[in-house]
């Protein structure tokens, strides 16, 4: 259900989903919230309006872990709507990353793997050198590191994978929640 309003576009139908459940959690009793997908970060605004809960922002986690190694131009990797939209990208930009994304034509592939293959549990060692190749054009561009903006792509891609530091935003997000726990 998810993927398909992301295809067709219907975001505000997907903020009413993620509201509802935000407001379900919060009469639960939880103390804080995480949007466990970059992509649906885009409805933060949704769910910060149907409760008064903290959130722990994925990309705010990355951007803390990306700055820990003094690093200041980052490749992003994800859907079309995380690499390409501000409600991401921004965030990036906004706390000084210089943001480096695939050429339109690789974005589209980068895209497909994670729908078509990564989010239906396929691991092909075509998409994983695929993605290898797009790291390393983003490294020979300067990029620094790479955010792996999509939580299924560290299923695919490891350290090992790539030339420069990966940041799995599925482990940092996991890590700034138990932060927040402990706190």
């Amino acid at each position: 259900m998810i993927n398909k309003h992301q295809e067709q576009d219907e975001w505000a139908a997907l903020g009413v989903i993620m509201a509802s459940s935000a407001q379900r959690l919060q009469a639960a009793g939880v103390q804080g919230l995480m949007i466990a997908s970059n992509t649906m970060h885009k409805l933060l605004d949704d769910v910060q309006a149907a409760t008064h809960l903290p959130v722990i922002h994925i990309a705010d986690a990355t951007i803390a872990a990306i700055k820990k190694q003094n690093l200041s131009k980052i490749a992003l990797l994800g859907t079309q709507f995380t690499m390409t939209e501000d409600f991401y990208r921004q965030r990036l930009v906004d706390a000084g990353l210089q943001v480096l994304i695939p050429e339109s034509d690789a974005r589209a592939e980068v895209h497909r793997i994670i729908k078509k293959e990564l989010c239906i549990g396929q691991f092909k060692d075509s998409s994983r050198q695929y993605y290898q190749q797009v790291i390393k054009d983003l490294a020979d561009q300067g990029a620094e590191g790479v955010i792996l903006g999509c939580t299924e792509i560290g299923l695919l891609i490891k350290q090992a994978d790539s030339p420069i530091p990966v940041f799995d935003t599925t482990v940092i997000h996991a890590a700034a929640a138990v932060d927040f726990l402990l706190e």
